[in-house]
């Protein structure tokens, strides 16, 4: 007996067997493949018993180590996702050229063009930057975990949980086909009806949350829990890169969340907001992303500047040039970066002066940039270099971000901008600044500190290989995009009609899969350095003579990082240490509060999963029944009081004793 067609419709909103998108034979094929690659992963966690292992040690850690490497875990599986989106769009505009239309029906390209943009700043660079501060930080000011351990958990579930529902759109109901940062009108209901914006809005609502509570927490860390003597002027630089970031994550990302508000208000309860022709004002929206969207470029690209700073000092030999000039460089770009959002639509009609305003102001942000460059350089200057792998990350950067910087100064130019805005020398532009600056900079970042989170050193040669498919597939990409740009060539289009255009985009197409080479490589490389580990290994716990505070703690750290909270003297204090060679207390030790794992973090943000497909769906029991479950498990928690235990202080005399004599033969 069929259900009664109003409580089917109640219970599954407008869920339809429609909404599974089987005409489509790309997303059935990429189904199929990544249900036979799920079902291989869980088969091989259950063959070799690793459920229990896996909830108990990583999934339920508040270890602020553990979790950082979850983080990066995430931003590489959605690179995959991410990366595959980019290619998919670089072989359809290769290929997609007078009769012929391509391979992808422009209702599925704009979606692929949109989710691209989402997945590769929320859920590939957002991670990947959140996570090396998450390591590294509390190790590089002598603490023993960030300030609200549970807290960091629970922002890692939450942007997974984010993650989820971004890759739910893919074989359930479709995303959004209208640019990362969904402008209205094409986002308001009239325009877009289907679940896609409503997917787009609750994935970054539901990831904001996770990632407004990591500022939070990192920030309150830096503050209030940095070693003895550990003054702001004797932080490490990533330190205060981290610092300057989570200030501006703080009071950025608040704006994103009202703004998705809004936008679903005007989607949900027929509100206008955004709604120009009843009163509202899509302007206010696109300044509202903005105000958020900018601080954003730089919330990712400020930690890349502090890994560039450990980097260089390392691999020079060399004190950091300017440690003062780097500090005070880094706060005037966190607080300019709130004064330059609206070069991002100056040809929207906001006026001469205001269009002037805006531009000098992005002009005067290179200035802080540019001495950044200038002390990196210095620092090499008669240094003892020696070109491992992050630091040829390192030196592509410098080479390549130099680039990407010129090109927003010719952009920063108001009459300039009118020619070049709604061009693909735009989209050059801003691959140049996020893959030269960004993923240049997470990607040494990792090769720096693997040997710290893992005991030994990731495999140099596929490391080598993955930089050089890297940097020339970026060339090869993004250039060509450039010249198209000062032809004119509309961004955001699946098909152009001139052919002598072609030629342009097949190169582009190249370096698109030189990149790939690279990912592959960088793969690779993570294989081959787990299977070899043990050649790979480092028994000094500091394999690149690293100057900064984490050197100074085993590889991987205990636990509780420090048995000892250091006292800090100087800028370098493990460069001190290791001038009395290794000399650590013997005894004394006592035994160590930690506070334990829990499930707290993965079983609220599996409830806003649940939620937040309910309210792309309109199944209104559910969301409420989710909802009120949510309100429920977060309320149990904060009365769960048994969260804490200690470390013996005997097992902690027997692991510094350990590490003691390790460093003694060396």
């Amino acid at each position: 007996m069929l259900a009664h067609p109003d409580l089917t419709q109640l219970i599954f909103g407008r869920l339809t067997i429609d909404q599974l998108p089987l005409h489509e034979p790309i997303v059935v094929g990429t189904f199929i493949v990544v249900a036979l690659l799920g079902a291989a992963l869980l088969g091989a966690v259950t063959y070799f018993r690793l459920w229990g292992y896996l909830w108990h040690e990583w999934f339920t850690s508040i270890d602020h180590k553990k979790i950082g490497v979850m983080y990066i875990i995430l931003s590489l599986v959605m690179l995959l996702r991410g990366f595959s989106d980019a290619i998919m769009m670089r072989a359809q505009q290769a290929i997609s050229f007078g009769h012929s239309t391509g391979y992808l029906p422009p209702f599925h390209y704009d979606q692929i063009f949109t989710a691209h943009g989402v997945i590769m700043i929320f859920f590939v660079a957002m991670p990947m930057v959140t996570g090396i501060m998450n390591f590294v930080m509390p190790l590089q000011i002598g603490a023993r975990d960030v300030a609200f351990p549970f807290l960091n958990n629970f922002s890692l579930w939450m942007t997974i949980s984010g993650a989820v529902l971004v890759m739910m759109s893919l074989f359930v109901g479709e995303f959004a086909r209208t640019g990362w940062l969904a402008y209205p009108p094409l986002s308001d209901i009239a325009a877009s009806p289907d679940a896609g914006v409503d997917y787009y809005i609750w994935a970054l609502q539901i990831a904001g949350v996770g990632t407004l509570l990591s500022g939070v927490n990192l920030l309150t860390t830096i503050i209030k829990m940095r070693a003895p003597g550990m003054t702001l002027m004797r932080m490490p630089i990533f330190t205060w890169t981290a610092l300057c970031t989570n200030v501006l994550i703080v009071a950025a990302f608040p704006v994103l969340t009202a703004a998705l508000a809004m936008l679903a208000l005007d989607r949900y309860a027929g509100t206008n907001f955004f709604t120009t022709m009843l009163g509202g004002n899509a302007m206010m929206y696109i300044n509202l992303i903005w105000i958020w969207g900018h601080p954003e470029v730089y919330i990712l690209i400020l930690p890349a500047f502090g890994v560039f700073s450990e980097v260089t000092a390392t691999f020079c030999r060399k004190r950091l040039f300017g440690y003062a000039s780097m500090v005070y460089a880094t706060v005037v770009i966190t607080v300019l970066s709130y004064l330059v959002w609206l070069h991002h639509f100056f040809t929207m009609g906001s006026g001469a002066s205001v269009n002037s305003f805006f531009g000098i102001t992005t002009m005067i942000i290179s200035i802080p940039t540019g001495a950044k460059i200038f002390n990196w350089l210095f620092t090499m200057y008669r240094g003892r270099i020696t070109f491992e792998v992050p630091m040829l990350w390192t030196v592509a950067f410098m080479v390549t971000f130099v680039l990407g910087g010129m090109t927003g100064v010719m952009l920063a130019v108001p009459p300039a901008d009118f020619s070049l805005h709604n061009s693909l020398f735009l989209v050059a532009h801003f691959h140049n600044v996020i893959i030269g600056g960004v993923l240049f900079g997470m990607f040494a970042g990792v090769n720096y500190w693997f040997p710290k989170a893992f005991g030994f050193r990731l495999d140099p040669f596929w490391g080598k290989c993955s930089f050089w498919f890297w940097v020339a597939g970026f060339y090869f990409a993004f250039m060509p995009l450039y010249v198209l740009g000062f032809m004119g060539v509309t961004r955001r289009l699946s098909h152009f009609d001139d052919p002598s255009l072609q030629i342009w985009f097949e190169i582009a197409a190249f370096g698109a899969f030189l990149i790939l080479l690279g990912i592959l490589s960088m793969l690779m490389q993570f294989y081959v350095s787990f299977r070899d580990r043990e050649r790979l290994r480092d028994v000094t716990g500091d394999p690149w003579g690293g100057r900064t505070l984490e050197w100074s703690t085993s590889s991987p750290p205990p636990k509780y990082n420090f048995a000892f909270t250091p006292c800090i003297h100087d800028i370098d204090a493990w460069w001190q240490m290791k001038q009395h060679r290794y000399q650590r207390p013997l005894q004394g030790f006592q035994p160590i509060h930690m506070p334990k794992n829990t499930g707290a973090g993965i079983i609220l943000a599996g409830i806003a999963t649940v939620f937040g497909f309910a309210m792309i769906w309109y199944m209104w029991p559910l969301a409420i029944i989710s909802f009120a479950a949510l309100i429920a498990t977060a309320i149990g928690h904060t009365f769960n009081y048994h969260r804490d235990y200690y470390i013996p202080a005997d097992e902690v005399a027997r692991v510094e004793s350990s590490r003691t004599e390790l460093l003694g033969h060396v």
